[in-house]
């Protein structure tokens, strides 16, 4: 299979041609902003979000940061589900203060709640 790079998400080309959602992709996107006046950045799967912990300054990685990347790894590695690695994922930007004011979290049940501006 190979990746469809048209497209922000993580598509895969089958063998009968047709589009298939990668099972790494996040059901909702991480938006981040990483800086005031910059575009908001958004994390689409565990492979975009291991990307940006593996440039995380050694001197910020906290036990959070452990706990993202262990989950991010081991839904690379099929260990841990796609939708814990986004949850770990999205709690160290949480806590981080690097998610976009609009950006929406779940949940344990599953319900997706939009951060509000204060």
């Amino acid at each position: 299979m190979k990746a469809d790079a048209a497209s922000p998400y993580s598509h895969r080309i089958g063998r009968n041609g047709e589009k298939q959602m990668d099972r790494l992709q996040f059901s909702v996107p991480v938006r981040l902003s990483l800086k005031d006046g910059q575009p908001v950045e958004e994390i689409y799967c565990v492979d975009q979000a291991l990307a940006f912990l593996q440039n995380w300054p050694v001197g910020r990685q906290g036990p959070l940061f452990q706990a993202a990347f262990d989950a991010c790894f081991g839904a690379s590695v099929d260990v841990v589900s796609t939708e814990e690695a986004r949850k770990a994922f999205a709690a160290f930007c949480r806590v981080s203060d690097l998610l976009a004011k609009d950006a929406v979290l779940s949940d344990r049940g599953g319900e997706e709640h939009r951060i509000r501006p204060a």
